[in-house]
């Protein structure tokens, strides 16, 4: 079971990553990363379902330790789409305000679970028979309401508590990055607020990382800049600056690139081919 399981951990980590560097924009990055995630828990469910445990042990191995881990990035998509999609128009001060009133909704649910955020910090397990084995839920034991609408025999009364913590923080840490992005733009005097008055946005960078990763080695091998003179680095950090952009980790996006066994320049060859079409249709206007 183990074996099976975390091979299909690693495929969905992977394609996860994937879409990370593809897609920057955060709602369009949010649904195409649930829809993975929607087929990859699908895929799980079946085999768990049809999957008889060696012991108890193994049970609660998997619902503890493996199952969490599919959850827990599908409730951290899920909300940061919602987070998106539900923010506010307007500036900083809105902004502000509404981040933090995230934050407060998940220091609530932190407060309302204290009891069971201990035990899974202090790697408990006198309780592991109750909270993470088929059928053996306990009343008492503050369970999550949404286990009652579960299926049974892919679920147990607190391992979508556990991927609940492990979202909880991502989702912290995401929303305290954009907190720090407002100080950031605030200390800068570039100021976020949106009146008629204010003039338009600096061009952002709309298309994928994977994208700009292709121009960004292409540049640097035909040597383009400073006579062949300029590393990728500089190179890199010119393209973040110029299109409002972060490229994260360039190096490991090239690598995956050069792994492709189709279409390693798909970007470039895509470039190519509109903007000779554009010139044959404006040849054919004539």
């Amino acid at each position: 079971m183990k074996e099976t399981v975390t091979k299909q951990l690693q495929e969905l980590q992977d394609h996860l990553r994937f879409i990370n560097t593809e897609i920057n924009e955060p709602i369009k990055l949010s649904e195409s990363c649930l829809m993975v995630l929607e087929k990859s828990i699908i895929r799980l469910k079946s085999f768990i379902i049809r999957y008889k445990f060696k012991n108890q042990h193994e049970e609660i191995y998997f619902f503890k330790k493996l199952k969490p881990q599919f959850i827990s990035p599908l409730i951290y998509y899920n909300r940061i789409y919602k987070i998106e999609i539900n923010k506010p128009q307007g500036g900083g001060k809105a902004l502000r305000k509404y981040y933090n009133n995230e934050l407060s909704s998940l220091k609530q649910y932190f407060d309302e679970n204290l009891d069971f955020y201990k035990y899974y910090r202090t790697n408990s397990e006198f309780l592991d028979h109750k909270y993470f084995v088929r059928g053996n839920h306990d009343i008492k034991l503050n369970i999550d309401s949404s286990y009652f609408d579960a299926d049974h025999r892919f679920s147990t009364s607190h391992s979508y508590q556990i991927a609940n913590i492990i979202s909880n923080d991502q989702v912290v840490v995401y929303i305290e990055s954009e907190l720090a992005n407002l100080n950031k733009k605030e200390s800068n005097g570039q100021t976020p607020e949106i009146t008629e008055a204010s003039p338009k946005p600096p061009i952002s960078w709309t298309g994928s990382k994977v994208a700009l990763v292709e121009l960004l080695y292409a540049f640097h091998s035909d040597g383009s800049f400073n006579n062949g003179n300029a590393d990728v680095k500089q190179i890199a950090e010119l393209i973040e600056n110029s299109f409002s952009v972060e490229l994260g980790q360039y190096s490991r996006t090239f690598l995956e690139l050069r792994a492709r066994k189709t279409g390693r320049t798909k970007y470039i060859d895509g470039l190519k081919d509109k903007l000779v079409k554009r010139m044959d249709d404006a040849d054919d206007s004539l």
